[in-house]
């Protein structure tokens, strides 16, 4: 009997099977399938992403050639971004040209009608953003009647704010108002879809908690599902300011009006020097408006009290609570 027959039968005498018929053997067999299945997919992805990538530059006419020959063009226009001056005899940059051209052309007119548009906007868009966003909830809504609602907030924002000032210019021509529908509109489908994601991840028991006392629909939604998320509520719209005030100047560059419109005025006239003094405002107004949306979001996941009140009560003792954050009376 040879070897092999023996050592079989020796393993069939015992019990034991063949190596690699063990239920371990087995799973250590499907793990390394499930490795190479999934590198051969991380190979494929990667052979599609760089294929993409390749046709996008081709698309664009990348050229590192053309880059590098626009670089003396560039940093000659670096100059007139930042205009040099001496103080003392040590070389600066002469910030008064900024503030000159500031002044003269009443930029920071130009910056509150900017922040006018993003606010009047955010405001106007807040309660049908409310309206769509709770309704949307297959909480509120069962499905599939809920996707009546998400199917209308999806077709606002496959619309840009940018092309829906295009096509509100008939019904109010092309300036701020128009600007401020536009952003209103914006408002309603992304603070919408914000507002439905927080309504989906809320728990039941204050839900139950609310319908075991005999409250209404109303009541329910209020107090049993909007108290759950106010404060996710408050930081969403604090958020959704700081994109607007991005997007008003965005649209002055179209001729919304506002800081974005002198900006494109003095892009057409190669105004460098005037040019620079807009993006430092709009620096300045998208910075401090970042911070006091930073600020908001931090009192928001400190404060628990809210928690213990309605959603109408707790939106309007809102306000006072943050701003005594932000002033540090904490």
């Amino acid at each position: 009997m040879s070897s092999d027959s023996t050592r079989k039968g020796v393993r069939e005498y015992f019990g034991l099977t063949e190596l690699g018929d063990t239920p371990v053997d087995q799973k250590l067999t499907d793990i390394k399938r499930r490795k190479t299945i999934r590198r051969i997919y991380t190979l494929v992805g990667v052979v599609v992403a760089g294929a993409l990538f390749y046709a996008s530059l081709v698309v664009i006419g990348f050229s590192i050639t053309e880059l590098i020959n626009q670089i003396p063009q560039f940093l000659e226009a670096l100059t007139e971004y930042f205009p040099p001056t001496t103080y003392y005899g040590i070389p600066f940059i002469d910030v008064m040209q900024y503030w000159e051209f500031m002044v003269a052309e009443n930029l920071f007119a130009a910056s509150a009608t900017t922040m006018a548009i993003a606010f009047a906007g955010t405001v106007l868009g807040l309660p049908a953003a409310l309206f769509f966003g709770v309704m949307a909830s297959e909480r509120v809504v069962p499905y599939p009647f809920n996707f009546a609602f998400r199917g209308t907030m999806s077709f606002i924002r496959a619309i840009p704010a940018l092309v829906w000032v295009l096509i509100l210019i008939p019904l109010g021509g092309v300036g701020p108002f128009t600007a401020a529908l536009a952003i209103m509109i914006d408002t309603t489908g992304y603070l919408g879809r914000l507002f439905t994601d927080e309504l989906e991840e809320i728990g039941d028991g204050p839900i139950e908690g609310i319908e075991s006392t005999g409250a209404n629909k109303t009541q329910t939604i209020s107090f049993g599902m909007l108290s759950q998320v106010f404060r996710q509520f408050i930081a969403w719209i604090a958020f959704d300011l700081e994109h607007n005030v991005r997007s008003a100047i965005g649209l002055g560059l179209i001729g919304a009006g506002g800081l974005g419109l002198e900006l494109n005025i003095q892009r057409k006239t190669f105004h460098y020097t005037e040019m620079m003094a807009c993006i430092i405002l709009v620096i300045l107004m998208a910075g401090s408006v970042e911070l006091l949306s930073q600020r908001v979001r931090a009192y928001l996941r400190d404060e628990d009290e809210v928690e213990q009140t309605g959603f109408i009560e707790a939106f309007l003792t809102a306000p006072r609570k943050i701003i005594e954050s932000t002033a540090g009376r904490r």
